[in-house]
């Protein structure tokens, strides 16, 4: 059916050719700390504009598009944690009050979308019983609603969507979110609260938000009230997101309105309006998307995107470049009358020009009219009365979702224990899984490190050099490499930011060609022996070529790493690698030992996994699982450290020294079990594990 009107629409060329000084308006208006420069600008855009390269271009008829949506959709639901949908449990559906309004009428209502997940809203219908009316499901905005430290929920500050919707001949649901429901759980998992194991588990709270939007159709298909035949979504801001996620996975969607909830990984990581959302705007990008293959997934179904012009968080640029690439798979399907951009002016604001457009859309696709709007949209209730919940559940899981949502791994003891196949058939199943889920993002194979030397100083007993090391464009790392002569055996000695203090004035002297003082003799001497090689690397982002000092910014950067399918813990796997390359290059009959502390021994550990097996891995205060770090993407869904761990004792000799732990001892009697040489002995500082593979 074609749309017969366009008001308020904005053409996208007239704006590109005819209104630079109007379109630069939401650039200048980019707060200047979301700003990033230099090399790590650079390799941002630089990222950027491959996903954005690859994102639809390549489809050219609707056979082709047919022939990979349902390829997508998988994609899609997996970087939701949504793969496999989980099990429709019963909804347990309630309705705890009743209100009358002015031509309308309201029950709070609560299900389950899944047991202990409680969704709370408010049903709005029309005063007229006895009809099967058409349904939106009203997403809400981070617009919470509290009061003596009680949350009355976004849905709340979003009734006049639902009441406008009940008066003029829809049954509306509006629900409320978790982080700002009346059971608060948390959106701000990486952004605030450094839970940055959510990247490992695969989990994002976007996900659960469009598990709710899938049972809230449930829940409105099976109202009598409801022609589940004509189901619409909106909402706006973080709503307008969930929106889009919902009308992307579920077919059940007929049309849809996403009010300022999408814009392209342009605007998100390189003008950094990623530093103004929370998590739950972002999918974890596994398959390295941009949000115009979001966009397009609801094609052909009837599209209005909706926006204002001087939106930070959403600018104008962005929008109408997913309106473009998106309207090119419309044309192709032949539906092009059927997507349409509105662009209003104003911020990022609920204005009423915004709800009008929306509301003739509906109007047009799901009550066949296009009668004018005569009802403004207006709040009628005060929140008491709109609350659901006189006390919170003892049963709830919203506040502790995210440890159940998305399914962890096996532990390794129970995959040994299990009829497997064995440790190298698991091990070659976890590295292609690390390829395709966690490391997606790291350059292409053959990519070679190059080098630049900085500076050399020869003492007579002890040759010194710095290097800078490209590992990949834009991406500058520091190598100091130590030799005392001809060399037996080779080091790689992998150090981080804290770590680094120690070699930051020697490479300061090597730069500057000067001899190290005693002191920094003494420590050489301590760490260089006499017919080895120690080359030390920093991975990117740390020591002399550090990205910030600010704790802030620095979590704002890792946050822009996931939107383009890697991890900063997962990039510094990739440094690792290439420096194992390089110190092979130059020495390639050496015996190689590859060493490291902390969370740079996780990081050690994979590069050993994709790398010719080091003679020696010593890993000192490796961590026993990825939820204290290393951060990578989708880890813990099939594998954690001890998994990797048993990965690498296969291939050659592993030193592990930590703090006492149940899961190194369980690990020494797994692996023992399969054949592994295991070592354990006991240290100042903690417990050591040797390991050898079966001989």
């Amino acid at each position: 059916m074609r749309y017969p009107f366009k008001p308020c629409l904005i053409s996208v060329a007239t704006l590109l050719i005819s209104s630079p000084v109007f379109l630069r308006s939401t650039l200048d208006a980019q707060p200047p700390q979301w700003k990033v420069e230099g090399e790590l600008a650079q390799y941002f855009a630089a990222e950027t504009a491959k996903i954005q390269t690859n994102s639809l271009t390549h489809v050219d008829s609707a056979e082709q598009w047919n022939d990979e949506r349902p390829e997508r959709e998988k994609q899609l639901l997996e970087m939701l944690g949504l793969q496999p949908l989980p099990a429709r449990t019963p909804l347990y559906s309630t309705t705890t009050g009743r209100l009358e309004g002015d031509g309308f009428r309201v029950e709070n209502v609560h299900f389950q979308s899944r047991p202990g997940l409680y969704v709370t809203g408010n049903l709005y219908l029309p005063k007229e019983p006895g009809h099967k009316y058409p349904a939106i499901l009203y997403v809400c905005g981070h617009g919470g609603v509290k009061k003596d430290g009680v949350s009355y929920g976004n849905k709340v500050h979003y009734q006049h969507h639902g009441a406008w919707f009940a008066r003029n001949g829809f049954v509306c649901l509006t629900i409320d979110t978790l982080q700002l429901g009346e059971i608060e759980g948390i959106h701000h998992g990486t952004y605030r609260y450094d839970r940055w194991w959510w990247v490992s588990r695969g989990y994002t709270p976007a996900g659960v938000e469009a598990w709710n939007c899938i049972r809230a159709l449930d829940y409105l298909s099976a109202r009598p009230e409801v022609d589940a035949d004509r189901l619409g979504v909106s909402g706006r801001s973080v709503g307008g997101a969930y929106s889009w996620w919902l009308a992307a996975t579920d077919p059940r969607v007929k049309v849809a309105v996403p009010v300022a909830g999408i814009t392209d990984l342009d605007d998100h990581v390189i003008r950094g309006c990623v530093e103004g959302h929370c998590d739950c705007m972002y999918m974890l990008n596994t398959y390295r998307w941009d949000y115009y293959d979001v966009a397009a997934m609801v094609a052909p179904r009837p599209l209005l995107i909706s926006n204002t012009d001087r939106d930070r968080i959403f600018p104008l640029e962005g929008v109408m470049r997913t309106y473009s690439r998106v309207g090119r798979i419309y044309q192709l399907l032949g539906h092009r009358e059927d997507v349409a951009l509105h662009i209003t002016a104003g911020p990022h604001q609920d204005t009423q020009e915004l709800r009008i457009h929306a509301f003739r859309w509906f109007n047009h696709y799901l009550r066949n009219t296009d009668e004018l709007i005569e009802k403004s949209a207006t709040k009628f209730f005060e929140p008491e009365e709109l609350k659901v919940f006189s006390k919170t559940p003892t049963d709830e899981i919203n506040t502790s979702i995210d440890e159940v949502f998305v399914p962890a791994a096996n532990s390794l003891g129970s995959l040994l224990a299990s009829d497997s196949p064995g440790i190298k058939k698991a091990s070659s199943d976890w590295k292609r899984q690390l390829t395709n889920l966690s490391f997606r993002g790291w350059p292409a194979e053959d990519t070679a490190p190059s080098t630049k030397l900085l500076g050399r100083v020869d003492t007579g007993k002890l040759n010194m050099s710095a290097f800078l090391m490209t590992t990949q464009p834009n991406v500058s790392t520091a190598v100091l490499w130590f030799q005392k002569g001809p060399s037996k055996r080779a080091k790689l000695l992998v150090v981080n930011d804290e770590m680094w203090s120690e070699w930051a004035d020697i490479w300061q002297r090597i730069i500057a060609e000067q001899p190290p003082l005693e002191q920094q003799r003494e420590f050489l001497a301590k760490h260089v022996d006499q017919d080895s090689a120690l080359v030390v690397v920093v991975p990117r982002g740390q020591g002399p070529f550090r990205w910030t000092n600010d704790t802030r910014k620095a979590n704002q950067l890792r946050r822009r790493f996931y939107l383009l399918g890697q991890t900063q813990d997962g990039m510094r796997v990739w440094d690792i690698r290439q420096a194992t390359r390089l110190l092979r290059q130059k020495l390639p009959d050496s015996p190689l030992e590859l060493e490291a502390t902390g969370t740079s021994a996780g990081l050690a550990l994979y590069a050993s996994i994709f790398e010719p097996a080091p003679d020696r891995l010593t890993l000192t205060d490796l961590p026993p699982s990825h939820r204290d770090g290393p951060t990578l993407m989708n880890v813990l869904r099939f594998m954690d450290i001890p998994h990797a761990i048993a990965m690498a004792a296969t291939r050659g000799h592993v030193k592990i020294t930590a703090a006492p732990h149940k899961v190194w001892d369980e690990l020494a009697e797994q692996l023992g079990e399969i054949g592994i040489a295991v070592s354990e002995g006991a240290t100042a500082g903690g417990a050591t594990l040797v390991l050898a593979p079966a001989k």
